[in-house]
């Protein structure tokens, strides 16, 4: 099983296909296609170019010859090839340090539902959870698609021998603090931490961006952008949210 992600020369960002695992039979029908797609591209510029030369020895009018088409492949395949082999120790730091981050997010909005949460607390879990649980899926194919150690994680953000301690994840004290409070209780801690948490996600992006040599892969700054991007916009509607509270009553 490989991953690829393409982009068609002359496309915007947007012109990425979604990384994923795909078998070899489909990876070499993707770069059959890819070609097949460029021949359409820029076979109209090779024929002009041959008409304007003179008539071609070589090849074809409407694509490459075999040569050029073995050609193509062989490069595409070293490329792709290199991709996998050569990976920055940072980036590699970041997606297994990132799948903890998210795993305990998964494990305090969890607690909701049984902690008496309200209506609009457990709809913000609800988005966390789903979305979460999404990148940890990507980052842990990223890493076993290029041979690296791949922690797991169950449906409920608990992982095999604990979660290692990143930037603005709780402590162990807090984690039971959230674990133990109810209904309203619940509702500020958890807003309270978790935007502790998110800022905290937010550090590990900004340290793996002043890393020399780290997010160079395509697919590494394009996760940490997006993860940088919804970890703030979280914050800010969470904060509202803290602030709209009562007060806590004093004994």
């Amino acid at each position: 099983m490989r991953s690829v992600y393409i982009q068609l020369p002359g496309l915007p960002d947007e012109g990425w296909l979604e990384q994923r695992s795909i078998d070899d039979a489909t990876f070499l029908m993707t770069r059959i296609r890819a070609l097949s797609v460029l021949t359409v591209l820029f076979g109209p510029i090779v024929a002009v170019g041959c008409a304007s030369a003179g008539p071609a020895t070589t090849g074809s009018a409407t694509g490459p010859s075999d040569t050029d088409r073995a050609r193509l492949e062989a490069l595409y395949r070293a490329r792709t090839d290199s991709a996998f082999l050569t990976v920055h120790e940072a980036d590699a730091r970041f997606m297994t340090g990132m799948i903890h981050h998210h795993a305990q997010a998964l494990v305090m909005s969890h607690l909701a539902p049984q902690n008496g949460a309200s209506e609009s607390i457990r709809t913000l879990t609800g988005r966390i959870i789903n979305a979460q649980t999404d990148e940890i899926a990507v980052m842990q194919r990223w890493l076993r698609d290029r041979g690296r150690p791949v922690p797991e994680v169950d449906q409920s953000g608990h992982m095999m021998g604990g979660h290692m301690q990143m930037a603005g994840m709780l402590t162990p004290e807090q984690l039971e603090e959230l674990a133990a409070a109810r209904s309203q209780e619940y509702d500020r801690l958890f807003l309270t931490y978790m935007i502790q948490h998110h800022n905290g996600a937010v550090d590990m992006v900004d340290v793996l961006f002043a890393t020399d040599g780290a997010a160079q892969d395509d697919f590494v700054f394009k996760l940490a952008s997006d993860i940088q991007v919804d970890q703030k916009t979280e914050v800010a509607r969470m904060q509202r949210m803290l602030d709209a509270m009562p007060a806590r009553e004093t004994p």
